[in-house]
């Protein structure tokens, strides 16, 4: 079926639409939704609305036509009403499940029906919403906006270590799909070496560092410390207490002067299973994060020394590296911002056996001192090293 075309014009549009076009609203353009209903009125008004708001769309008198449809356009989202004639609203959504194509779908029931029974029906079956008629038509256009974002974070590819968790954490409240707001969170200003948690204490907070960094180590049972992960603005920490429901297995200190906005446990923990969609791919970027961690101490424990101080640097490099010079230029000196303490601590190794090794890759003109710290002159080549 060809889709419903028009230009919106914003003289044209409802008073709701004209802050859309004017304002240059453009998530919506050019995606693909497909409306169900076997009212004539209903359906072609709300494609109407969806046109106007932008997005394109395509229409089905009934389910078995709406299945059709969605398997031939791959829809990025589909509008279905519930009761209808040959196939009803749940057949539809039943067997866009079962296609490969349709899986993942994000799919909105419009129905009259009000009981809680087929609320709970509708979403054990793989809805993502549920919208009464008569219906708002600001409900509606929202309803599809978050739901094609949740989508779109979804479908994202995420780096299995705290960088991807922090990504994905702060993609899914950017789309609306959870509400963690750091404007309006608690905040705390923490000065070089106070603590944030330690080893052992029961979680309460899901903490975003707004500014500054933080060290999280543990000490193992020769009383030395090694650091387990480093964090810079912009990340989020503590969530795998959270979410284990377990004590914290390190500790976290500051090492810079920061500022960390504070969520409450259950606020968190309530907003990331609302969906288990959600759930389900942060609970798999947590277990990629674990597996990355192991194979990093597998690395400290069996690897050589050099391969050992390379690949830490290299780690600490995409954490806090300050570039100082063309970043177009291969050799590039990069300023790791921290002691060489504290590098020896995340590698898992003596100081003075870091320093006599770093002044190999000095004389190898890998990396340079100044200051206390270290400048990586040539990634390309330390990362050679590690093969």
């Amino acid at each position: 079926m060809t889709p419903i075309r028009r230009d919106p014009d914003p003289r044209h549009l409802p008073d709701y639409l004209k802050f859309r076009s004017i304002a240059g609203y453009k998530s919506s353009s050019m995606r693909r939704l497909l409306v169900i209903d076997d009212h004539d009125d209903i359906r072609e008004n709300i494609a109407e609305i969806l046109t106007l708001a932008g997005y394109e769309v395509f229409t089905a008198p009934n389910g078995k036509k709406g299945v059709e449809i969605a398997l031939k356009e791959k829809p990025e989202l589909i509008v279905c009403d519930i009761m209808m004639p040959e196939l009803d609203g749940y057949g539809v959504l039943h067997l866009l499940r079962k296609n490969e194509a349709t899986l993942e779908t994000p799919f909105i029931f419009l129905t009259a029906k009000t009981e809680r029974i087929d609320f709970r029906k509708g979403m054990e079956m793989g809805a993502d919403d549920y919208i009464t008629k008569p219906f708002d038509d600001i409900e509606l256009l929202n309803a599809i906006e978050i739901r094609l974002k949740k989508n779109d974070v979804l479908q994202a590819k995420y780096s299995g270590d705290e960088k991807g968790a922090s990504e994905f954490i702060t993609d899914l409240n950017n789309s609306g799909v959870i509400r963690l707001d750091p404007t309006t969170a608690e905040t705390q200003e923490l000065s070089k070496k106070m603590v944030l948690y330690q080893e052992g204490k029961r979680p309460k907070y899901l903490y975003l560092l707004k500014s500054g960094k933080i060290k999280a180590f543990r000490i193992n049972e020769d009383g030395k410390e090694y650091i387990t992960n480093l964090y810079i603005a912009g990340d989020y920490i503590g969530y795998l207490p959270l979410l284990e429901n377990k004590s914290y297995e390190d500790s976290a200190i500051v090492l810079e002067d920061a500022e960390v906005a504070l969520f409450p446990k259950d606020e968190f923990v309530d907003a990331l299973y609302r969906d288990l969609s959600v759930a389900g791919k942060f609970i798999r970027l947590i277990a990629l994060n674990v597996k990355e961690k192991e194979e990093r101490l597998l690395s400290l424990a069996y690897g050589s020394l050099r391969k050992r101080v390379a690949r830490g640097l290299l780690d600490i490099h995409a954490k806090f590296a300050i570039l100082t010079a063309d970043v177009k230029t291969r050799s590039t000196p990069v300023l790791l911002s921290i002691s060489r303490e504290d590098i020896a601590q995340y590698i898992g190794t003596a100081t003075e056996s870091l320093i006599r090794t770093l002044s190999d890759f000095k004389g190898e003109k890998l990396i340079d001192m100044q200051d206390g710290k270290v400048h990586i002159t040539d990634v390309q080549k330390l990362q050679n090293l590690l093969y």
